[in-house]
């Protein structure tokens, strides 16, 4: 998949314009890692770098790594997080995560670009690379129960969102002892799926 064109000037309020419940999502997604102690976060998806400083926010021990597709969008997120523990890489989501065991992984609005295969197999690629112990906390776009509740403009072949369901299964599958819905609304959810301790 090639990086979409995103301008970085204007990301933000696009999102915010696009996704109303935006700040809530990323609210929630920081949420979703409460109660791990995270020395080693990896982020899938940077963008700008406004989550990644909430997640630093709330883990201000730890050191992130991020990934994203786009360089201007990493170029973007180095001049916002000037000065956090940060280290930001270019890289897709198909691409073999960074080296390292983390504690935390986490991803905002980019993994529903993925086809279901991509996202299984990514979500294995996760399970490999936390700690026992680890979480993944995954915020995104979903398809609804209910069509008239999708409400998010997407692009045909660009975003392929799934179900709560489907992502559910597909982190059991690559190991995720627990995996839940921690905050939905609409055509929007955050999902926390913890490995077992060891």
């Amino acid at each position: 998949m090639a990086p979409f064109a995103w301008d970085p000037s204007g990301y933000d309020a696009l999102m915010r314009a696009e996704i109303p419940d935006y700040p809530q999502l990323q609210a929630e997604l920081v949420a979703a890692t409460g109660g791990i102690d995270a020395d080693a976060i990896l982020e899938l998806g940077t963008g700008t770098g406004q989550t990644t400083r909430r997640v630093l926010d709330a883990h201000p021990e730890s050191e992130l790594i991020g990934i994203d597709a786009s360089e201007q969008m990493l170029m973007a997120a180095r001049a916002a997080l000037l000065g956090r523990p940060a280290e930001l890489q270019p890289g897709r989501l198909e691409d073999p995560l960074p080296d390292g065991r983390f504690d935390l992984v986490v991803s905002a609005l980019a993994v529903h670009h993925l086809d279901g295969a991509a996202k299984a197999d990514l979500f294995a690629r996760v399970a490999r690379a936390l700690r026992p112990g680890g979480r993944f906390a995954l915020a995104d776009v979903v398809v609804p129960d209910d069509p008239a509740d999708a409400r998010i403009p997407l692009e045909e072949g660009y975003d392929r969102p799934s179900t709560v369901g489907e992502q559910l299964d597909w982190l059991r599958a690559a190991g995720f002892a627990e995996a839940r819905v921690t905050w939905r609304r609409r055509d929007l959810a955050v999902l926390a799926a913890d490995l077992p301790a060891g």
